[in-house]
């Protein structure tokens, strides 16, 4: 296994496993290395140490939590990953300088800040307006090539232009997909995860391939600019989701790209939340 497939079954594998006492011994036993080897190359390949990495996504996913569960106390929140309540305070305001406190109050407006254009707040529609809308439906298994990037949201579009020009496998038949496990809106800003992915018919030796198992989704038919991606995006997540009678099944979501004008920075997509 090479050392970024390595880094990529071991993100996987903790991304799984938020809500558990997750260890480093305990992720570099899973994959049958050292604990040395596998803190190393993870530094290695990331730039991060495993541990950072780890309890950096415990906070991230209960920030999330914290959005989409307005009902559940913050103590709870803390304690599912692992927190006290006086410890879970301060652990999240190393990541976000505010207390979850304060959080929580920030996210019942509706309207927030843009992290790609910080002069900007984006006004969020209705429940309702999203409602009229949503679809749920069953989606089949996906089969693609991908390729993981840590990182800035704010350079996928560079991103996809290259591993398009650099895969053979790549044709007019081929459905482009963001498969994203990062809020943006929440996420330290250049450790973002997101695999770029696009359908294949069978399995490449030569490529990095897998299944999205998407099922049971909430399909959000978006046709905009990108810069309006990240708005109809926090619509469905902190005003639809929460008010909903679904959960979240996943920790991640999808961007299915039906059209897509770079030039014009245009796009027709769907917003896909794999739910329960």
């Amino acid at each position: 296994m090479d050392k970024r497939a390595l880094i990529n079954d071991s993100i996987d594998y903790i991304l799984a496993h938020l809500a558990e006492p997750l260890t480093i011994a305990d992720v570099a036993k899973q994959l049958s290395y050292s604990k040395y080897y596998f803190c190393r190359t993870f530094k290695e390949v990331t730039g991060e140490s495993v541990y950072s990495f780890i309890k950096r996504m415990k906070i991230e996913q209960s920030a999330i939590d914290l959005k989409l569960k307005k009902d559940k106390q913050i103590s709870e929140i803390g304690l599912d990953y692992g927190y006290s309540a006086s410890n879970y305070s301060s652990v999240f305001k190393e990541l976000y300088d505010q207390s979850p406190v304060n959080f929580r109050k920030t996210i019942k407006a509706n309207k927030v800040p843009n992290p790609f254009n910080p002069q900007k707040q984006e006004t969020l529609s209705s429940y309702e307006a999203y409602q009229q809308k949503i679809e749920i439906r069953e989606l089949n298994d996906l089969l693609v090539v991908f390729e993981r990037k840590l990182g800035s949201y704010v350079n996928l579009k560079q991103e996809w232009s290259s591993f398009i020009a650099e895969n053979a496998y790549y044709d007019e038949t081929s459905v482009m997909i963001e498969k994203y496990y990062n809020d943006p809106s929440l996420a330290v800003f250049d450790n973002s995860i997101c695999d770029l992915c696009f359908t294949v018919d069978e399995v490449f030796a030569s490529e990095n391939t897998k299944v999205i198992e998407a099922g049971k989704c909430a399909v959000f038919p978006f046709q905009g600019t990108i810069e309006e991606i990240f708005s109809a995006a926090q619509g469905l997540f902190t005003i639809w989701l929460p008010q909903s009678e679904y959960q979240m099944k996943e920790n991640y979501g999808l961007n299915i790209y039906r059209r897509i004008d770079w030039e014009a920075g245009y796009v027709q997509m769907d917003i896909c939340i794999p739910i329960k």
